[in-house]
């Protein structure tokens, strides 16, 4: 497996972008709130599921050499520790 050639900072950025930008507002739903997206940086691809490894897997399954970031729909965080995840989704 190649080691993509971007920084984690950058993988965050570009990722956290991608999402604000195009893919946000198509995936928002109340349907979607809670679930984990993976989106593959080099095409803007994603997919979604309660389990973060299972959307990872898919992903990689269809684009073998994504760079991947994830998030949870509508929350700051895909994991609290020691914390709350806080809800950004109405």
């Amino acid at each position: 497996m190649n080691r993509p050639a971007l920084s984690p900072e950058e993988i965050a950025r570009r990722g956290k972008e991608l999402y604000q930008q195009r893919i946000r507002v198509r995936v928002e739903t109340a349907a979607n709130i809670g679930k984990i997206i993976a989106i593959d940086l080099n095409t803007g691809e994603y997919e979604i599921d309660k389990d973060l490894l299972a959307a990872c897997h898919r992903l990689q399954d269809k684009y073998p050499n994504a760079v991947t970031w994830a998030e949870r729909i509508g929350y700051d965080a895909v994991y609290a520790v020691g914390g709350t995840l806080i809800r950004t989704a109405e």
